[in-house]
């Protein structure tokens, strides 16, 4: 075996060994085509059931309108998250917490930032669907701006749950910050609607307000009109979504700083 031979074998080898000893990056390997599979799986079932894409009414703004809300929750999500890690890797975290600045003020400037990114991000989408598509998103409606403070909360509950995880467990759930959102995305019937999904499914979607969301947008494009149901069940439940991931943060801000942690990771 010649040394060329030896040596991208040795480091074939030494990626081998790096997936067997991190659970996240066999995750990875599956994650990905799952995510796919189901997604793009509903979503010809759905088209399928009403005999394709041109029985459905007003396709572009489904199907835009879909990818530009759930961008915002994406966004929402990971505009916290990277603000955290940005401190991490300037290495900036143990000033910060050695300074007078409180647990929820961190989080709320973590928010702040997080909306300014998105705001920017929105309105780039915005000109860029106007420009490829000719798809002006005003046509959505006022209606869905209570639908969209919805989806900015569930972000922000995902984000700082994402937060409060790198918080504890390092660089190890770094990958959190890109992936988490995703985990939702088949249960939030983006594309789709819920009536789509596997009975058990549909009991688990209800669970999100995302599903809501999207239901209800859905229902503003198609009849001009707010589900209240849908709103409510969207608001509720982002209730306790933010009230359950501040509470989990603070937990874990807790143990973190008792165990010594801050100042491991803040290095």
């Amino acid at each position: 075996m010649s040394g060329s031979t030896q040596r991208i074998g040795a480091l074939f080898t030494r990626h081998v060994y790096v997936i067997r000893r991190n659970p996240m990056r066999v995750a990875e390997l599956v994650y990905w085509p799952l995510l796919d599979l189901l997604i793009w799986g509903f979503l010809s079932i759905y088209l399928s059931r009403l005999g394709g894409a041109g029985a459905l009414p007003n396709f572009i703004a489904f199907f835009l309108g879909a990818l530009i809300l759930w961008d915002l929750l994406f966004r929402a999500q990971q505009g916290v998250s990277i603000a955290y890690l940005e401190e991490v890797w300037s290495r900036n975290l143990l000033n910060l917490f050695v300074s007078p600045l409180s647990v929820g003020e961190f989080l709320a400037a973590t928010v702040l930032i997080s909306l300014a990114k998105l705001s920017l991000s929105v309105v780039i989408m915005s000109i860029l669907a106007g420009v490829f598509y000719g798809f002006n998103i005003l046509v959505l409606g006022w209606s869905l701006v209570p639908f969209v403070a919805c989806l900015l909360l569930m972000g922000w509950a995902l984000g700082i749950t994402t937060t409060a995880l790198v918080l504890r467990f390092g660089q190890a759930a770094e990958s959190l910050a890109w992936v988490l959102a995703f985990i939702f995305q088949p249960l939030s019937a983006v594309f789709y609607p819920v009536s789509v999904l596997p009975p058990v499914m549909q009991a688990l979607a209800r669970l999100l307000p995302s599903a809501h969301v999207f239901e209800g947008m859905r229902a503003v494009i198609t009849t001009g009109h707010i589900p209240l149901n849908h709103l409510a069940w969207a608001f509720g439940l982002d209730v306790l979504y933010m009230a359950g991931a501040i509470a989990f943060f603070y937990r874990t801000f807790a143990v973190v700083k008792e165990r010594g942690l801050l100042a491991k990771t803040g290095e």
